[in-house]
């Protein structure tokens, strides 16, 4: 095999697993975002956005903290723009992976939150329930 046919093999075996690497990012980062239903969150779940409504107080220290969206993976804005809070985990002793992320100007009245089941990989939009 020549050096020049070996290397075209290398670069499409290489760009092959980045482009669809680049296409699930760009899947989660945004604009088709997946849902949740709030009725559909866990218990605990649900009891964190009831808290936020409240204003607080939140059981981590963590909780209502500016979360960054470095990753990109829920549409941007500036930092500030969103806030994380955990959510608990039956039978764990420390925070877990499961945490809810909403963005606004009022983080008493958010515009949209997002929940996650692995520590940020991923996000689904929270939509009112039937």
């Amino acid at each position: 095999m020549s050096a020049t046919r070996w290397f075209k093999r290398l670069l499409c075996g290489l760009a092959l697993p980045l482009l669809l690497a680049g296409q699930a990012v760009a899947f989660q980062s945004g604009g088709d975002a997946a849902t949740i239903e709030r009725t559909a969150l866990p218990a605990q779940g649900k009891a964190v956005l009831e808290l936020i409504a409240a204003g607080g107080p939140f059981p981590n220290e963590k909780d209502g903290t500016v979360f960054g969206n470095r990753e990109k993976r829920l549409p941007v804005h500036k930092r500030g723009y969103y806030r994380e809070y955990t959510v608990a985990t039956p039978g764990l002793n420390h925070r877990g992976a499961k945490r809810i992320v909403c963005g606004g100007a009022e983080p008493k009245e958010p515009e949209a939150c997002y929940y996650s089941t692995d520590h940020y990989a991923s996000f689904k939009l929270i939509v009112p329930g039937r």
